[in-house]
């Protein structure tokens, strides 16, 4: 592939274009906001300029219901001998791309797992899809040059292939990503009107679950309303845990210690099946979970601290599997929580507390 077009110039568009142009190819830039387009190309995305003739592949990155009607337009115009798109979510699309009578052969649905809490051309990172799997939606119609040129896009852009059926992926995705987004949104808006004595509380186990609270909410109406039944679903099944955890939060309350009993066995069982779920999230690059160990160490809100660090964790000859910064309210430190094989903390303790770094127990 040495030509592409990317038709919408957000967040996963002019990503995927970074990412195609650092490898060499030619990429030309589409979008309904010109000013889109253009801001793209000024990051190096690419041209404005259309292509003399029909390119290797064109990226329809669209909101999913624009997925159909763009796709019919790119094909009338002659735009590309292949194309896909990277929409959210997959069933509705592909529906109306055949009742729009599109050329089915020629074109695959895909769909990145990769995004940011931010959006729009400016947030774009050529690194984006590094690692992540990248869903393809191929059907009896999809030929083969379709096939190899969308799966030429996943490795040039770093990512991991994932053949899917559309339906089961717009399940996989409801569940994975589509209700954690709703969930985060809820959790945050608890926050809206809080006392501020409590805001000031916040730590970083509030930060991680309200983290994706960011995003935009006109961007994510557009994909919840195009998967809103199976989303549905995860939260009603959602709900009715909610419901059992509220009702064994209200018997530990309980004058009677059988009900305050089965109160407790309630919330321990909650607990442990988030423990076994989260459990088989994928690990380091795609593998079997790992455990890790965490070293906190006291930082300093001073420039250069942070790079210090990872040079002396570096020197001492461990590798960061994970970190996170935990902001101290009213101090000016710092907690850096370094995720470490289990083996590498005590020698990780006692070279950097030797280093005269602030290890906490």
């Amino acid at each position: 592939m040495r030509t592409a077009v990317v038709v919408g110039t957000g967040l996963i568009g002019t990503s995927a274009a970074l990412a195609l142009t650092g490898r060499g190819l030619t990429v030309h830039l589409e979008d309904a906001d010109p000013d889109a387009a253009r801001t793209a190309a000024s990051l190096g995305a690419g041209t404005t300029d259309p292509a003399d003739g029909p390119v290797d592949l064109a990226i329809i990155a669209v909101p999913p219901a624009l997925v159909g009607k763009v796709l019919a337009d790119c094909q009338r115009r002659g735009l590309a001998r292949c194309y896909t798109d990277v929409a959210s979510v997959k069933a509705g699309p592909r529906a109306e791309i055949t009742a729009l009578g599109c050329d089915t052969v020629h074109y695959i649905g895909s769909h990145p797992m990769a995004g940011r809490e931010r959006s729009g051309p400016l947030a774009a990172r050529a690194d984006l899809f590094e690692g992540r799997p990248w869903v393809l939606t191929p059907t009896s119609d999809t030929d083969t040059e379709t096939l190899n040129a969308v799966l030429e896009l996943v490795a040039l852009c770093g990512a991991m292939p994932i053949v899917m059926d559309a339906a089961a992926h717009d399940r996989a995705v409801a569940l994975v990503s589509h209700a954690p987004q709703l969930l985060s949104s809820l959790v945050a808006a608890r926050l809206e009107h809080a006392d501020e004595t409590a805001i000031r509380l916040s730590g970083q186990g509030v930060r991680d679950v309200t983290r994706i609270a960011a995003s935009n909410p006109a961007m994510w109406v557009d994909i919840l309303s195009a998967n809103a039944g199976a989303v549905a679903d995860v939260l009603a099944e959602l709900a009715t845990d909610l419901d059992e955890t509220v009702s064994a939060l209200r018997a530990l309350q309980a004058a009677e210690e059988g009900e305050r009993r089965g109160g407790a066995a309630g919330i321990e069982a909650v607990m442990r099946r988030g423990n076994t779920g989260q459990a088989r999230i994928p690990g380091k690059h795609g593998a079997p979970p790992t455990r890790y160990e965490t070293v906190a160490v006291v930082l300093g809100d001073q420039p250069g601290e942070l790079g210090r660090l990872f040079g002396e964790v570096g020197a001492a000859g461990v590798n960061i599997e994970d970190v996170v910064i935990e902001h101290s309210t009213g101090q000016q430190v710092g907690f850096v929580q370094l995720a470490v094989a289990p083996g590498a903390v005590r020698s990780l303790v006692a070279a950097l507390r030797s280093r005269g770094w602030s290890v906490r127990d």
